[in-house]
């Protein structure tokens, strides 16, 4: 209530607060959803090997394996998920330290993950 009334007098506003349910019921469903598209993505790297060695074993002629397996992505994706995760850590350890959860705290979370993306941008400019 003192923070309110000091930004009242200080801002001549109420300060903007996002309630701590929905922030964390937000929070909750975007780590569950890292989670299983990590799961996915682990299960299709595990079942497309055993299709290669599948393919392999049985003999298959080069042609037809090489369409079927089209060329794929470098290994940097998961590179790149460590680099947003990192960054989305840091911002929520701040977004901790600077409570009561507010507009100032998606901003933090929002330039934290940018800074991710951004970690990424340079490693893989450097890399070419």
């Amino acid at each position: 209530m003192k923070t309110t009334m000091l930004n009242t007098v200080l801002f001549s506003q109420p300060a903007i607060s996002i309630d701590e349910d929905v922030f964390n019921i937000c929070a909750t469903i975007i780590v569950v959803a890292m989670v299983m598209v990590f799961i996915l993505s682990i299960m299709k790297r595990i079942l497309a090997h055993r299709l290669k060695k599948e393919i392999i074993e049985r003999g298959i002629p080069d042609s037809l394996a090489n369409s079927l397996f089209k060329e794929e992505k470098n290994g940097d994706d998961s590179l790149k998920w460590s680099l947003i995760l990192i960054g989305l850590g840091i911002g929520l350890g701040i977004v901790h330290y600077t409570l009561p959860l507010g507009l100032h705290s998606l901003a933090i979370l929002c330039i934290s993950t940018a800074a991710g993306f951004f970690c990424n941008f340079l490693y893989q400019k450097n890399k070419t």
